[in-house]
């Protein structure tokens, strides 16, 4: 296995930088230690999972860098992140990885205004008289 894994996650807008590196288990975002930065206990398992599937949740210390999008969004981009770093570092990990849908990006982002329309899908109101 390599010394530094690094991937790239993304998830709506949010694009995270992550790099594993062998140690205890620390994680570090954007400079913060991870409770800081993700208030929510849902966000700190979500980053956690990928590490608890293949059971190396206290071998590495990712550090990440994540812009754009809001919280929910940089969570799951840095979940996808360590996902795709393992794998880069052990293909067997793969299958694993792929059964519990840590892979696969998650293409769902917000769908743009359409010009005569207040939203989206959202119409004006119409008025028959």
């Amino acid at each position: 296995m390599a010394t530094v894994l690094a991937a790239t996650g993304k998830r709506k807008c949010a694009v995270a930088r992550v790099r594993l590196v062998p140690g205890e288990g620390k994680v570090i975002v954007n400079n913060r230690p991870l409770e800081n930065y993700f208030p929510r206990e849902l966000w700190v398992r979500q980053i956690l999972q990928p590490l608890e599937v293949v059971e190396a949740k206290g071998k590495f210390t990712v550090l990440a860098n994540v812009y754009g999008g809001g919280l929910t969004g940089q969570a799951s981009a840095i979940c996808h992140g360590i996902a795709r770093a393992l794998v880069t570092g052990d293909a067997a990990l793969k299958p694993k990885l792929r059964a519990h849908g840590l892979l696969t990006r998650d293409s769902r982002i917000k769908e743009r205004k359409k010009y005569g329309q207040k939203g989206a899908r959202r119409r004006f109101q119409y008025s028959k008289r």
